[in-house]
């Protein structure tokens, strides 16, 4: 007697798991590489021989370029292709990683570490366009959630290799990895199939398209508050820590508790999407968002700043995901450039947060800075949810 299997059925998304892998691993390396940083700034000052406010910039510049680079490379992926600029901007991306690890000085770090932003601000955008591309509306927030997850996965594991490698080896070979990791990945995507998209008649078209659009304009602003009042504050996590005599490889485990309380509560998102509206999942990220910081700006002990950091993790899942997910409907005919000038604000709003408090940083003032983190909050907060519920 013969026996046929049946065939595998498509998943729910529509979207192949191996495919998922693929965006979900160049997520990952891309978020390795931006959070791997912060928790490296003090001992990066001390070997090369300069300031806090000086390292900084080895942040600011990164977040600054990956921010502005975000609709150079949405116009190219609605021109050329998802794919392609992916595997091309991460093999830019590698180099500059080997470069940032090869430095010699301040200057010569904060200039590769911004041009490793520059390369690396195609992935993740490039992966959201992919599954908007790809996966119905309906039910595109799942496998978003299921990026984020990866994403957060970059972040934990950043924070903590960065933190104990600078401080048992070298934060050389944190700079190293994935520049090691973005090459074999250049090579990887080949196998990543190119979705459909509608040709552009020229160059600017889409930057017409997603400009008309007045709610692409208001996300774009809820983003910009967004990346400053979530990235730009968390930058200060493991220094806050670091300040009080907590050891690098600690305060950087303890900042990567974010990447953990990221994926514990993408996982609750996943389920709770079409049970619950947009506006409600927004306002209970916004909740954890404020409550953490203001914790923060209560005390800045260990177990404070381990329960600030899963907060702010769960309050990103919530959050972001949802913004993110309304992100990526505005401009259906120019997808790839509406999400990354949705990119462009948050990522813009990151540097001029983490820039304006290096100041107020070097002079340890984080109760401070966690205080008004917590207090932006709330109109970030009510500005996400009350657009979200009213966008039709």
């Amino acid at each position: 007697m013969t026996t046929t299997t049946a065939p595998t059925a498509p998943p729910p998304t529509g979207l192949p798991p191996a495919s998922l892998r693929l965006l979900r691993a160049a997520g990952f390396i891309s978020n390795f590489d931006r959070f791997c940083i912060a928790p490296m700034l003090v001992v990066i000052g001390a070997r090369l021989g300069v300031p806090l406010p000086t390292m900084v910039l080895a942040a600011s510049g990164y977040y600054l370029c990956y921010g502005l680079m975000q609709p150079v490379w949405g116009l190219a992926s609605d021109r050329v292709g998802r794919v392609a600029v992916m595997r091309f901007s991460l093999a830019g991306a590698a180099l500059a990683a080997f470069v940032s690890a090869a430095a010699t000085d301040a200057t010569m770090l904060i200039v590769a570490r911004a041009v490793a932003g520059a390369f690396f601000a195609a992935s993740i955008a490039a992966s959201l366009t992919y599954v908007g591309d790809t996966v119905p509306a309906e039910v595109r927030q799942r496998p978003l959630s299921e990026l984020m997850t990866a994403f957060a996965l970059g972040t934990a594991v950043a924070t903590v290799v960065a933190g104990a490698l600078a401080h048992y080896v070298s934060w050389r070979l944190v700079f190293a990895l994935p520049g090691l990791f973005a090459a074999y990945l250049a090579v990887a995507l080949r196998r990543l199939a190119e979705p459909e998209r509608e040709p552009t008649p020229s160059l600017v078209a889409p930057i017409r398209v997603v400009m008309r659009s007045r709610w692409q304009w208001y996300v774009m602003a809820v983003a910009l508050l967004e990346g400053a009042v979530l990235l730009g504050f968390l930058t200060y996590l493991a220094p806050a820590l670091e300040s009080r005599g907590v050891p690098t490889a600690l305060a950087g485990a303890v900042s990567a508790l974010y990447g953990v309380g990221s994926m514990a509560a993408a996982q609750l998102v996943k389920r709770l999407v079409g049970r619950w509206s947009p506006a409600m999942i927004i306002l209970v990220g916004g909740v954890q968002m404020a409550v953490a910081y203001a914790i923060a700006a209560v005390s800045l002990s260990v177990p404070a700043l381990v329960v600030t950091a899963l907060l702010l993790g769960g309050g990103w899942s919530f959050m972001h995901s949802t913004v993110q997910s309304w992100a990526t409907v505005l401009a259906p005919t120019a997808r790839a450039t509406g999400v990354a000038m949705f990119g462009v604000a948050l990522y813009v709003g990151s540097a001029l947060a983490s820039g304006l408090a290096a100041g107020a940083a070097d002079h340890h003032a984080y109760r401070a800075l966690f205080l008004i983190a917590a207090v932006l909050t709330v109109p970030l907060t009510v500005a996400a949810g009350v657009g979200r519920a009213r966008y039709r």
